[in-house]
């Protein structure tokens, strides 16, 4: 496994890490036994970095984390949660520093752990900025200086709630998703200011919430219709040549070299195996320009959080 170094921190991350939502049954009912031992899978295999929120199945893949890391040296694994997002709805978000404060200390019983290597606010475009920026980012530097948390970061999926945030605060890094994939690589366009601050940067979902899967999107995918058959287009063309289009994801997101740590997310230690397996092998590249000529002049970004706080 590959480590690369996060921003400024002093934490060298595995290139493939751990999104642990599976683990809150988020997109099928899973086995508990399964997803505990898919998290020991992954460790022993040179994964260190786990991420997790207590949004997450409300609470329960937190839960399920805990015990699988029972009994597991701390310094085995670096591991991030979340704060602000509580359920689906608007009404679910509160980024007040109450809530901030209340929920890390739940998180924690819930992970079993004292404290945790990064504390996010997660996805910031449902929220007010004003309050962001003078209420819930002051709060999580609050709880670095108190060392509960060693670094801090946002995550969102709009681009322009990254580069306001690093204009107006002092964060360690990122988590961003779906905008650094084989349909929409537009993060790219944004790494160098990121690199200039020395925020580090974890992607997550290099498939696409599902898009370049040969299962396909879920049916409550925000995507368009223009780009959920241009995906449907890419998987026929990687059937055609015989490979799994999600290997094609995986290897094309963690290849940016600026891009820390790709996170993936299963249930399933067989899967796990499998994902790590592909991210040891090169991108087939002339596949990637083909696959990506798929996506000219389709509208690829959806809308996600308050209509002022979009790309």
């Amino acid at each position: 496994m590959e480590y690369r170094k996060l921003g400024k921190t002093d934490l060298n991350v595995s290139r493939l890490s751990y999104g642990a939502s599976p683990l809150g049954s988020v997109f099928r009912d899973i086995s508990e036994d399964d997803g505990i031992r898919t998290v020991h899978t992954a460790i022993d295999m040179g994964v260190n970095l786990i991420d997790v929120s207590p949004y997450y199945g409300l609470t329960k893949a937190e839960t399920v984390l805990g015990k699988a890391l029972k009994g597991i040296p701390r310094d085995k694994y670096i591991l991030s949660t979340k704060a602000g997002r509580y359920g689906a709805e608007y009404a679910d978000f509160d980024f007040s520093e109450k809530k901030i404060r209340s929920s890390l200390d739940e998180s924690l019983n819930r992970l079993g752990v004292d404290g945790v290597d990064i504390l996010f606010l997660h996805d910031i475009e449902f929220g007010n900025l004003e309050q962001i920026f003078n209420e819930a980012l002051p709060c999580l530097q609050a709880l670095k200086q108190e060392g509960k948390v060693r670094y801090i970061g946002v995550t969102g999926y709009p681009l322009k709630m990254f580069s306001e945030t690093i204009k107006q605060a002092d964060i360690d890094c990122i988590l961003t998703y779906c905008r650094y994939a084989l349909y929409d690589n537009s993060l790219a366009n944004i790494i160098p200011s990121f690199e200039e601050k020395g925020v580090g940067i974890i992607n997550a979902s290099p498939t696409g919430m599902g898009l370049l899967t040969n299962r396909g999107a879920p049916e409550w995918h925000p995507g368009n219709q223009q780009l959920l058959d241009a995906c449907q287009k890419a998987v026929k063309l990687c059937q055609s040549q015989g490979v799994d289009i999600t290997e094609v994801a995986l290897q094309y997101a963690i290849d940016h070299p600026a891009i820390s740590s790709t996170l993936v997310g299963t249930a399933n230690p067989v899967n796990i195996v499998k994902n790590i397996e592909w991210a040891e092998k090169p991108v087939n590249q002339a596949l990637v320009k083909e696959i990506r000529k798929l996506f000219d002049n389709v509208p690829v970004v959806w809308p996600s959080g308050y209509p002022e706080n979009q790309d």
